[in-house]
Parts: structure tokens; C-alpha cells; sequence
């Protein structure tokens, strides 16, 4: 046996006594673990700990993963630029409905990372009887980072997925040397300035893929592109050109990512609002074009009524205000204050909140409602931050009621509520 072959066999006994030793010390102390190294001198500790570690996000992340002793956690920058297990499989099913479940499809992964995007595209199967599935999918990912690329190598064969063929390449590079045609092409470019700070823009991103546009359209059908939460949509849809749908994709609430794609062009673009609770359960609206939303007509409150509405964070983001307003029949409470009202009860994408009392925003007013002085704060255009407010009328965050603090009509006003599930 050669030189190299017993030293990558030391190396993968050296990972494997390392990856035994995360899952035997999983709810140990990462830092007592490397301050008393010296305990453990057979234990590569800095890659346990990166285990450890990666194992614990994968609880909530990656719960998929857990299945797997020999998976891999890359280190805690790349982990935490990874797609979830939830909008990784999001990305899958767009792509199911653009080219239809039975079909193969062949993707291009150009930001690899740790390749949860890559590992949710290239789990596309069918069962074709009950001892045969078929893979229905290829998937190549290309990552610039050699760790990753050799990390990514190991884990692929640990998911069984070989249907992923891996590159160590400048992916705008090995796509201008491909001669192929992709029916997606999936980016994700680093969102991180070369001094590590967060950056939204395509323009400050790793790949510039404005500089790229026409390579990446030329070698695929459909181009998917991951943004920042915190772009301005209409100035993306601008800048790629041919968007035909944008996706909000939020989960539990939370924005995480926009999701642009490039492709046949159906008109104006469609925006989707969607917020992922769990697994394959989202809850979405109908999908709309700021033509529609410019011409919709809101309803307008003179008071309001026994329940505040206020939209998830994915529509609070896609900006549908006044086509919530005609679709559900609520009312706005203001043209700049995106919360509704009604007196019947609605099901919502978003939060409920029953309406206790009209009340005005000074701490005498506050106490005589509040006396326990504990309360959450809410403020939709009000001219004042939650945290100044919440100083101002004195209270604390807790309890089971809120402030909200907002316009209706002209007035600056506040209610006292409680949230419909406590109610």
C-alpha cells in the first residue's frame, strides 16, 4: 500500500474516532472540551467540537441529517450559510412543479457550501413498485473551497445520493468550460464583504452575477437564484431580467430567504408569500404582480374592531397591503399601517389578536390596565421604536397581553390586546 493511501486511511480512522467521540460528548461543553484537550490525546478535539456543534444546529436545521453517524458538519461560518432542511426542500418542489414530478431533471448546483441544496434536488425519485425506486435526477455541485468539495464528497456517499457528481472549481469558470444544458441552474452567492460583513445586493455578492447573467441564461432553462431577505425585490426583478417568480419564503414566520427565477417569460412576474410551518405544510396566498396590487382597492376602518390582524413576515415583505384588504374583507387600519381589523374571526397567514381596549400611550393610562407592568410591544407606523416605548410607558417584556401601537386613520393610538390562542 502506498505512502498516500496509509496516510488517507490514518486520516479517515482519525475522522471516524472524532465523529464517535461527538456523538458520545453531544451535550458536553464545547469550550471545557478544548480547555482539558490534553485529557483526550487520541481525539482530533477542534473537529469533534466542530461535530458537536454541528450536530446540535442539525436539530432544528437539519433534522434529516440525524439519521447519520458519518455525516460531516463543515465548519460553523459554512453551517450557518446553509440552507435549512425546510427551504432546501422548497427549492426541490419549485423545481417539481416547473418541470413536472415524473420527469428527469439535471441541476446545477454553482454555490455548493455544505450542499443541502444539492442533497434536496437530488433526492427527486419515484417509487416505481414496491422494491424499485427510481432516481430521477442528476445533480452537479461546484464548490471553489477544497474542504468543502472533500467534506461534500464524503457525505454524498454517506446519503447513498451518487446520482451527485462533485466539482473543486470557480463555478462561473467550469460553467463557461461546459458544454451542457441544464434545466436549472441553482446560485446562491456569498453574502459576505471581504472584510465579513453582510452585504444584500447581487452587485457585492460572490459570484457579481450580474456579471454573469447571459453565461448562466445561456446554459440553462431556468435559472433559480437565492437572495438576502433584506433586497429590495422589485430593484432583483429589475437587475436579472426575465423573472418570471419570486418567492418569499419565510419559516415559522421568520423571512429567510428570496428566491428569484429566471426563465420563460409569462409576463409580469408572480410574487409568492409563503411561510413554511413545518415539513411540507405551507401556508401561502394566491400568488399576485404589483399590477394587481397597484389596482386593488383597501377597505379602510373608522374604528376598529374585535380583532387586529398582522401579516406574516413573508407578506410583510412581498407587499400584497391592499389586495389582503379586497381579498379578505378587512380593513386597513391606515394606508401606512399594515395591520387590519374585523369583527368576524378570520383564518390567517400571520397573527391574531383579540382587542381588550382602546387605550392611550402614556404610563398612567398603561399602569391602570397593566399592573403588573409586563407586556409585549408592538409598533406599526407609530413614530416611536418598541424599545423606546416600552421605556416610556414602563413596562417589561412578558405576560401574556400586548401594546400595539399604531395610526388609524390620522390618529396615533394604542390598544391593549391579547393573542387569539390565549384568548
Amino acid at each position: 500500500m502506498s505512502e498516500r493511501n496509509n496516510s488517507q486511511d490514518f486520516q479517515d480512522f482519525a475522522k471516524r474516532e472524532a465523529l464517535s467521540f461527538a456523538k458520545e460528548h453531544i451535550n458536553d461543553d464545547p469550550l471545557e472540551l478544548l480547555l482539558h484537550k490534553q485529557r483526550y490525546p487520541d481525539v482530533d478535539l477542534e473537529f469533534a467540537v466542530q461535530q458537536i456543534e454541528g450536530r446540535r444546529t442539525a436539530r432544528d436545521k437539519w433534522p434529516s441529517l440525524l439519521q447519520y453517524d458519518e455525516f460531516i458538519y463543515p465548519p460553523r461560518l459554512n453551517r450557518e450559510q446553509a440552507s435549512s432542511d425546510e427551504t432546501a426542500m422548497h427549492k426541490a418542489s419549485v423545481a417539481n412543479e416547473l418541470c413536472g414530478e415524473e420527469s428527469f431533471l439535471t441541476v446545477a448546483d454553482l454555490t455548493g457550501g455544505m450542499g443541502i441544496d444539492s442533497i434536496a434536488f437530488a433526492k427527486r425519485s419515484r417509487n416505481v413498485n414496491p422494491l424499485c425506486t427510481q432516481v430521477l435526477a442528476h445533480v452537479d455541485y461546484v464548490e471553489r473551497n477544497e474542504e468543502l468539495w472533500t467534506i461534500m464528497e464524503h457525505n454524498r456517499k454517506v446519503l447513498s445520493l451518487e446520482n451527485i457528481k462533485i466539482h473543486c472549481a470557480d463555478s462561473i469558470e467550469w460553467l463557461a468550460a461546459e458544454d451542457r444544458h441544464f434545466d436549472i441552474i441553482y446560485i446562491d452567492p456569498a453574502r459576505r464583504s471581504a472584510s465579513g460583513r453582510k452585504v444584500a445586493a447581487f452587485e457585492d455578492c460572490v459570484p457579481n452575477i450580474l456579471q454573469h447573467i447571459e453565461l448562466l441564461r445561456s446554459h440553462c432553462r431556468w435559472l433559480m437564484v437565492k437572495a438576502s431577505p433584506m433586497m429590495d425585490i422589485d430593484k432583483g426583478i429589475e437587475q436579472l431580467g426575465s423573472v418570471s417568480d419570486v418567492y418569499v419564503v419565510a419559516v415559522k414566520g421568520e423571512c429567510k430567504e428570496l428566491l428569484f427565477l429566471c426563465g420563460e417569460q409569462r409576463g409580469e412576474p408572480l410574487i409568492h408569500c409563503q411561510n413554511i410551518i413545518h415539513g411540507d405544510c405551507i401556508y401561502s396566498n394566491a400568488p399576485f404582480t404589483r399590477s394587481q396590487e397597484a389596482q386593488a382597492e383597501a377597505l379602510f376602518c373608522t374604528s376598529v374592531g374585535r380583532y387586529i390582524y398582522e401579516p406574516d413576515a413573508s407578506l410583510m415583505k412581498g407587499g400584497p397591503y391592499k389586495l389582503l384588504s379586497e381579498e379578505w374583507g378587512m380593513q386597513k387600519l391606515a394606508r401606512n399601517t399594515h395591520l387590519y381589523t374585523s369583527d368576524q374571526l378570520h383564518s390567517w397567514m400571520g397573527r391574531t389578536f383579540c382587542v381588550l381596549k382602546e387605550v392611550s400611550l402614556n404610563k398612567k393610562a398603561i399602569a391602570s390596565f397593566i399592573p403588573d407592568g409586563k407586556a409585549h410591544v408592538i409598533v406599526r407606523n407609530y413614530p416611536a421604536r418598541a424599545e423606546e416605548l416600552q421605556r416610556q410607558l414602563g413596562l417589561k417584556e412578558g405576560g401574556d397581553l400586548f401594546v400595539i401601537a399604531t395610526t388609524v386613520g390620522t390618529k396615533k393610538t394604542g390598544f391593549i390586546c391579547c393573542d387569539k390562542k390565549n384568548y
